[in-house]
């Protein structure tokens, strides 16, 4: 990727990091650490890969883009908001009573959501069901889908898993967002993968591309590319660390968190900065 528009996609990635911050600040606590980890990820997918209209958010040869990991929803509000499907002031509502950004992404409240997804296990499930659904309509739209290392606990993922590589569903490509972390501690501590993730899709017949530091976009870009030359469904596993870019979150690598005001002014103040320094070196 040429240097002007790696730049431009980093860019992305913090005014993503930031506008997160910003929703969940509204509620006053939430899931800052996984909305962290995917910042960069969407920035590629909204910023360069993804065949969207805002203003036409159910065109028919569209590519879908899934949040399997649910609690990451006010990160996926940040990347739609910016995209323009929405003003983003309206996502500050995250979780109020009427509001159309609840906590999960629900596709019947926010305009640009492709899938309902909250419970563990579910969003991947859905999306190999919508890849099959093209496939057999002779759509070529690609179905992109964020799986959590922790979510990966869930028995129905590896359904998924099996269902996608038997229906070949080349189409399908899942991020993995490989932060080491979930709600009781470390993935290890809680459930191993035993061999790890990548070698579990391998064995259930996917294509595995590894990113080694899943939060840079220029590697999550070029992996994306050689995903969609692949024959298969593909799962492209992303190093990251969980609350990349905020030093509190960095810290605690916390599944969620409730900051004081003095925190949370302080993370605030730490994102725009650093947007502000991103901005005056383009």
């Amino acid at each position: 990727m040429e240097e002007t528009r790696s730049r431009e996609l980093k860019l992305l990635a913090q005014k993503i990091r930031l506008e997160t911050l910003k929703i969940i600040a509204s509620r006053g606590n939430g899931h800052i650490g996984g909305s962290m980890s995917i910042a960069d990820a969407l920035a590629v997918l909204y910023g360069e890969v993804l065949n969207v209209d805002p203003k036409d958010p159910l065109k028919k040869d569209r590519d879908w883009c899934v949040l399997s990991k649910g609690h990451a929803g006010p990160a996926m509000y940040a990347a739609l908001g910016l995209k323009g499907y929405f003003p983003i002031e309206e996502a500050y509502t995250l979780n109020d009573y009427r509001s159309h950004f609840p906590s999960h992404t629900d596709r019947s409240l926010t305009r640009g959501v492709d899938l309902t997804t909250g419970s563990l296990g579910q969003g991947i499930s859905e999306a190999a069901g919508a890849a099959l659904g093209n496939k057999m309509q002779g759509i070529k739209s690609y179905v992109y889908v964020f799986v959590g290392d922790g979510e990966a606990d869930e028995g129905q993922v590896w359904e998924a898993a099996q269902f996608a590589a038997h229906y070949k569903l080349d189409h399908l490509i899942a991020l993995i967002d490989e932060n080491g972390r979930q709600l009781d501690g470390s993935c290890d501590e809680v459930m191993s993968h035993g061999r790890g993730i990548a070698a579990k899709f391998d064995a259930f017949g996917w294509n595995v591309i590894e990113v080694k530091d899943g939060n840079d976009v220029d590697e999550i870009c070029d992996a994306l590319l050689l995903a969609k030359k692949q024959e298969g469904p593909s799962a492209v596993i992303l190093h990251t660390v969980k609350g990349k870019g905020v030093t509190y979150v960095e810290k605690t690598g916390a599944h969620s968190s409730k900051p004081s005001k003095e925190e949370w002014a302080e993370m605030l103040k730490e994102a725009k900065e650093k947007l502000a320094a991103m901005e005056g070196s383009l």
